[in-house]
């Protein structure tokens, strides 16, 4: 199994990018999707997820209105298009795929774990 993530990378801050994550190896509409970000210094946090269909998303209340996921199963990619990106968005980002399902992950919950991508995010 493998979850490639992709589209990290150095903007300023009110700009904006998409993340991709791409998975192969699994049934990709058996996982419900997700991604979290790791800071320098700080843990790991949930970001948001999206349900294993799409009907249902979560997203966290310190990105709510700026992030969104989404997915699209029939190219195995969960997508998480950042907007009005801010200095404190700056962070690994990780995706991960839960068979529990639920919208709401968390560390322990995690099957597979993407590689990570660097968002930078310049004031």
């Amino acid at each position: 199994v493998q979850l490639q993530a992709s589209g990290g990378g150095l903007v300023q801050a009110g700009g904006s990018l998409r993340l991709s994550c791409t998975a192969s190896g699994l049934t990709f509409s058996d996982y419900a999707m997700g991604w979290f970000r790791q800071a320098p210094g700080k843990e790991r946090e949930f970001v948001g997820a999206v349900s294993r269909i799409g009907g249902m998303t979560y997203i966290a209340d310190f990105v709510k209105g700026r992030f969104t996921i989404y997915r699209d199963n029939g190219k195995n990619t969960v997508y998480l298009q950042m907007n009005s990106l801010k200095p404190e968005d700056t962070a690994v980002y990780y995706c991960a795929g839960s068979f529990h399902g639920g919208v709401y992950m968390t560390d322990t919950g995690v099957r597979y774990w993407g590689q990570g991508t660097q968002v930078t995010v310049s004031s």
